[in-house]
């Protein structure tokens, strides 16, 4: 039947009615909102709440609600996972271990005091009204990563923090659950520890060979996003047959992710995308259909309970965001972003009054069933969301934004007129999506529009070169469009390929040249003759050569190889930006093979910038070469190389070309050339670009050597 108006009633049952309601609230609520710099968050919410069947019943609850805002309730949690920095967070768990005993601890002994000692529940009751104030979700964090302060260490202890804290408040539910059943003994321990061992050891162990081989094999791009959903959904259903809520799984699964998703890659823009533009805005308005104001005038025990629960969640996450901020002495604004990220109740919170409801203990002398949490704290914990999830927003953007505007005057390098730029030099259609992803791993965040994708046509070629050109050149520009990245085509007819992409170098500024090898081929004699007569000339310019037998996002760790007397070299650090770039954005390991001095001078800046790297002294390029040759599968290599007339060059590295062809034809390498000489106009002024990509290197290279 044709839909008309006269057959549309309240709640709306017609499918695309409906559907074109609730993306036209996402569509304008944001817009409006951010006329008045009020967070869309909350507008989501307000909007669920008015359309919702506690307000004006447009819209029901029903199904398709409920299945779309729960994808969008495990992709906050997987997002937090997946873009987590693995290096930072082992570096500073202890932090995260003390912030969620405080978070977890001031809540819930606050909430137990309230609920017994004011609102007179008996102490099963307690615990669980208690333990619904001790966890909380982080609904702000797809704001406030959109600022690019993720890596900031209160942002970063907050998130590993939050994992540890839902997952105690969820097993005191799971504890006064069974309590109430009378299902608590040994077995009951037993039991729930080994499915949590179980679930931890699947997820975090398992779903990373699976996804590995799953990345390696499949490279189509549908298949990859949607292979992402199916973990997400596997894990939160392992985590629910563990015995746990299936949000802890969707952050567990984020993690197994995080070092096969490249943050720069189009399959991460892909995931963000979809769920910041759909399935997050569906949670929050699922969210907000929960919300009856008309509960709060109905009994004034309701408004005390919720005076209560309101006291015991929001005071006690501030108070246990300022006993973190003083321990660990953090800023007034860092104190107040994680008082923001923690004061939201949401998920768990939702879930375990839904539980504690449902559960019924006895009936009273009238006959009407006596819960185990009743309708007053269901409906205060609506008030509770409401309210918190406010708080959470307003005060999380506004020290989020003030910590990322100090972020960018605290930068390094000031005005810069020339920004680092990439060139990618096509030749075969076979390495254009491995160039293109190295492209997006090795550049600066900040500097927009810097790839460059170019292809030269020899003068003596026919028709079909220039529309081979055209066809290499189209597929960079919409790989480079699907990660939100701009690449610039250059098309060139010149009388050959290396005198082509040489003009190119000089006239664009170009700082980094990438050279693709095929997999299949590897160094042929013309290639060698055509980098050290032709390319290397270019001493203004890195020169990255690189070789990908597999995706750049499956490789677990890189041996790094620095001869003696790199540091010396002009382009070194600029040439090591890239290496952590590709450390930071894929999440890969560093294991660095070189000599006493250059690697003090590298555990310095690792220090500093919170890189995840190993160090293994070596006293001679054989010690360094045999360590190459030993390297498994997924892992990569990287050699800092060196031309003749420069400090760090010795003869054997002519005999690193054959040396690759015969013993790592299937792995993954790169060669770096760093440049050689600094060009005022250009390289000069490049040294540092902002805080994440070396703001203290040129401070501490200038206290190195001076």
């Amino acid at each position: 039947m044709f839909l008309s108006i006269q057959h549309i009633t309240f709640p709306i049952e017609d499918p695309l009615l409906k559907f074109l309601l609730e993306l036209i609230i996402i569509l304008c609520i944001p817009l409006l909102l951010n006329k008045i710099k009020v967070p869309h968050l909350l507008g989501l919410l307000i909007a669920g709440a008015v359309v919702g069947p506690n307000g004006f019943h447009i819209l029901s609850r029903d199904s398709s609600v409920v299945v779309t805002g729960t994808t969008g309730l495990l992709y906050i949690m997987f997002l937090a996972g997946l873009e987590i920095n693995m290096g930072d967070f082992k570096k500073n768990k202890w932090k995260s271990i003390t912030f969620s005993i405080y978070t977890f601890a001031v809540p819930f002994l606050l909430g137990l005091a309230g609920g017994y000692y004011i609102l007179g529940f008996n102490m099963l009751t307690c615990v669980l009204f208690a333990s619904l104030f001790s966890s909380h979700t982080l609904i702000v964090y797809p704001m406030v990563s959109s600022l690019g302060i993720t890596r900031n260490l209160a942002v970063n202890i907050t998130v590993g923090g939050t994992m540890i804290t839902d997952v105690l408040s969820l097993v005191v539910l799971a504890v006064v659950v069974g309590m109430s059943q009378g299902d608590v003994g040994s077995s009951f321990w037993i039991r729930l520890s080994i499915s949590m061992i179980l679930f931890g050891v699947i997820v975090l162990m398992l779903f990373p060979v699976i996804a590995r081989w799953f990345f390696k094999n499949v490279q189509d791009k549908i298949s990859q996003y949607i292979f992402v959903l199916v973990m997400i959904y596997m894990a939160a259903l392992m985590a629910e047959l563990a015995g746990i809520e299936a949000i802890i799984g969707a952050f567990f699964a984020g993690l197994a992710l995080n070092r096969l998703i490249p943050h720069t890659s189009s399959l991460m823009n892909r995931v963000e995308f979809v769920g910041n533009a759909i399935f997050i805005p569906f949670f929050l308005i699922s969210v907000g259909m929960l919300i009856d104001f008309n509960a709060f005038f109905k009994s004034w025990e309701t408004l005390g309970v919720a005076a209560v629960m309101l006291g015991a969640s929001i005071g006690g996450k501030y108070l246990a965001a300022v006993a973190t901020q003083k321990t660990f002495r953090f800023t007034d604004d860092e104190g107040k972003l994680i008082f923001g990220l923690s004061a939201a109740s949401a998920a768990a919170t939702l879930a375990s009054v839904m539980v504690g409801y449902n559960i019924i203990l006895s009936e009273n002398e009238a006959g009407e069933p006596v819960r185990l949490l009743n309708e007053h704290v269901l409906n205060g914990s609506i008030l509770l969301i409401l309210i918190s999830c406010t708080v959470s927003s307003f005060v999380s953007m506004a020290s989020a934004q003030r910590i990322a505007e100090k972020e960018k005057e605290n930068t390094v390098s000031g005005e810069t007129e020339e920004k680092d730029k990439i060139l990618l030099a096509l030749h075969h259609e076979s390495t254009v999506e491995k160039m293109v992803n190295l492209g997006l791993l090795i550049k600066t965040k900040s500097h927009h529009n810097s790839m460059y994708a170019l292809n030269v046509i020899s003068e003596d070629k026919n028709e079909s070169s220039a529309k081979n050109a055209e066809i290499l050149l189209d597929a960079a520009v919409k790989m480079g469009a699907a990660a939100d990245t701009k690449i610039i085509p250059i098309s060139r007819h010149d009388s050959d390929a290396v005198s082509g992409i040489n003009n190119v170098i000089k006239e664009q500024y170009i700082s980094d040249l990438v050279i693709g090898i095929e997999n299949d081929k590897g160094f042929s004699s013309s290639f060698i003759y055509n980098l050290y007569k032709g390319y290397l000339q270019n001493k203004q310019s890195n020169i990255l050569v690189y070789h990908a037998a597999q995706p750049i996002g499956t490789i677990k760790s890189y041996t790094v190889l620095i001869p003696a007397n790199a540091e010396q070299e002009p382009g070194f650090f600029h040439s090591l930006l890239r290496v952590w770039n590709i450390c930071k954005n894929s999440g890969a390991q560093m294991i660095f093979y070189t000599n006493e001095n250059t690697a003090r001078i590298l555990r310095r800046i690792c220090e500093k910038d919170n890189i995840e790297a190993t160090f293994n002294i070596v006293t001679s390029w054989q010690q360094a070469q045999t360590a190459a040759a030993t390297i498994n599968e997924n892992e990569g290599l990287i050699i800092f190389m060196a031309d003749r007339g420069m400090r760090s060059y010795f003869e054997k590295m002519r005999e690193v070309p054959e040396f690759l062809n015969i013993n790592l034809n299937s792995n993954n390498y790169l060669l770096i050339y760093p440049y050689r000489t600094l060009n005022e106009t250009a390289l000069e002024k490049r040294s540092v670009a902002n805080h994440d990509d070396f703001a203290e290197i040129g401070k501490m290279i200038s206290r190195v050597f001076k």
